[in-house]
C-alpha cells in the first residue's frame, strides 16, 4: 500500500513551480555546460565536466524525488473541508505555552513545505502530533526535544 503524502495546496504549487524551474532552466542550462565542457578536450582531466556532470545528477534526482511526492501527494485544501472546530491538517493553531506563558502561532502542512521560522511544522512533529484533534480550550501536554511542555489551544483558524 503506498502512503500518500498529506500536502496543502500551497505546498504543492512550490513543488510544481520548482519542478518547473528544474526542467526549462536548470537542465537546459547543465546540459549546455556539458556539450560545452566536451568541447575542451581530454574528458578525464575536464574538471568544468564532472562538475557539470554532477550537477546534472543532482537535478535528475531532484527532479525524480519531487515527480515521486507529487505523484503520491495527497493535496488537502482546507478551504474545502467543513470546520469542525478541531485541529486538523492545514489549520492554523495558536496555542500558549502554559509552562512559559508564550503564545505561539503555528500552520500545520507537510513535511516539504515546514519551516518554523516561518511558524509552519510539519504533521509529523511533536506538537502537530499532540495537537490534531483537540479544540479550543484543551490542555495537552507534549514530549518535545527539550522536555514535556503544556500547551493549551486558543484559536484554530480554517484557512
Amino acid at each position: 500500500m503506498i502512503n500518500l503524502i498529506p500536502m496543502t495546496v500551497r505546498g504543492a504549487e512550490k513543488l510544481l513551480q520548482e519542478l518547473k524551474i528544474l526542467k526549462t532552466i536548470k537542465r537546459p542550462r547543465i546540459i549546455q555546460a556539458i556539450v560545452e565542457a566536451r568541447e575542451h578536450g581530454d574528458l578525464k582531466e575536464n574538471a568544468e565536466y564532472h562538475s557539470a556532470r554532477e550537477e546534472q545528477s543532482f537535478c535528475e534526482g531532484r527532479i525524480k524525488e519531487i515527480e515521486l511526492k507529487l505523484s503520491n501527494s495527497q493535496i488537502i485544501d482546507i478551504k474545502k473541508i467543513s470546520n469542525t472546530g478541531r485541529v486538523i491538517f492545514g489549520t492554523t493553531v495558536t496555542i500558549l505555552n502554559i509552562n512559559s506563558n508564550e503564545i505561539f502561532t503555528y500552520k500545520i502542512v507537510g513535511d516539504d513545505e515546514s519551516d518554523f521560522k516561518k511558524n509552519l511544522i510539519s504533521i509529523n512533529s511533536p506538537i502537530s502530533r499532540g495537537l490534531i484533534g483537540k479544540k479550543i480550550g484543551d490542555i495537552e501536554n507534549i514530549s518535545t526535544p527539550g522536555g514535556n511542555v503544556e500547551y493549551k489551544i486558543l484559536k484554530i483558524d480554517h484557512i
